[in-house]
């Protein structure tokens, strides 16, 4: 045989020696991912976008599960349970990793971004990359940001039509201490509660109120045991995609990058789902009987001016963070 005829097989050895490698390299896995939200919500839309993306990139070697509306635990629960690697994957609000690194308190400072392109110009920079580095000492791996929207008040009753109207409601808030302060600092009485609990709550009335995206509330049926809503837009959610370090150590450099890729995928899918279903979303909630109060200039102004002593206090324990903050808005906002 002549050199000419020996190089095409040669050259498919080759290949098939290259990918057989990388085959090799993907192992029959199964991920439980566990999410707070429903089936149907943008966020566990997103999620089996990811798990739909993981099975396709690995050749269906590596399954993901998704385990919505919270049946594996609230969040606090389910951080833990990912630290022990029991739980590979969530996606929660970044603002109660506050509770393994303080510096993402910042993600629930009252109004710290005007729009969501702004948010995703700061998480997705050097900035989030940053913060979520600093979870690798806490046994988490940051994979990105999804999100979850701005955040609106309802109750069950009296309508709000200013800030005064607050005062002496009891809302449940996620727990942790900048949530509690911006409540009371409006004159009403925070009631910490592990999201599964909410809907029975306010259900029962042990709480008046709560708040969350338009999402949120429409995708878990809050108007059925709440008639009022308040447009306040007073809190912008981005959502850490975090995965369990214990597992992910024992990855291969190839499942790795399935993984990172497919997050990163879904991520951009789960951003555009949310986003357009936002204008639908007011419409099926004002159908469903809740109604919808909107503050003015003067009574927003009085908003802001009312949690900003809480923002002072959250952040000065984190300083420097929130100084990277505040430059990195600076430049967007030039």
């Amino acid at each position: 045989m002549d050199k000419r005829s020996m190089i095409k097989p040669l050259l498919a050895l080759a290949a098939l020696a290259v990918f057989g490698g990388a085959s090799a390299q993907v192992q029959e896995r199964s991920f439980k991912f566990a999410l707070q939200n429903p089936k149907g919500h943008p966020l566990e839309m997103g999620a089996t976008k990811f798990a739909e993306l993981v099975a396709a990139k690995s050749g269906g070697k590596i399954k993901v599960n998704v385990f919505p509306g919270g049946t594996l635990g609230g969040d606090a629960q389910t951080v833990s349970a990912l630290q022990g690697g029991t739980v590979e994957i969530t996606a929660l609000n970044s603002g109660i990793l506050a509770s393994q690194v303080k510096d993402f308190a910042v993600y629930d400072f009252p109004f710290m971004f005007a729009n969501a392109k702004e948010a995703d110009t700061v998480v997705d920079g050097p900035f989030g990359q940053k913060l979520h580095a600093k979870l690798a000492e806490k046994g988490i791996v940051g994979l990105g940001y999804w999100e979850l929207g701005f955040r609106n008040l309802t109750n069950g009753r009296k309508a709000i039509n200013t800030v005064d109207d607050i005062a002496g409601l009891k809302l449940r808030v996620i727990p942790n201490a900048i949530n509690v302060d911006w409540v009371k600092a409006l004159g009403a009485n925070p009631t910490p509660m592990a999201f599964p609990e909410v809907y029975a709550g306010l259900e029962s009335k042990a709480i008046d109120g709560q708040e969350n995206p338009l999402s949120v509330i429409l995708a878990n049926k809050f108007y059925e045991v709440q008639k009022y809503l308040a447009l306040t837009n007073h809190q912008y959610n981005p959502q850490s995609l975090i995965f369990s370090k214990k597992v992910w150590d024992g990855l291969s450099a190839d499942e790795k990058k399935i993984v990172q890729d497919a997050a990163t995928e879904a991520g951009r899918y789960q951003r555009q789902v949310n986003r357009e279903a936002a204008a639908g979303q007011l419409e099926q909630l004002k159908k469903s009987g809740m109604q919808v109060t909107e503050f003015n200039a003067a009574e927003q102004a009085k908003l802001r001016a009312k949690l900003a002593p809480v923002i002072e206090k959250h952040g000065a324990p984190i300083a420097a963070t929130v100084a990277d903050l505040q430059a990195e808005l600076a430049k967007l906002r030039k």
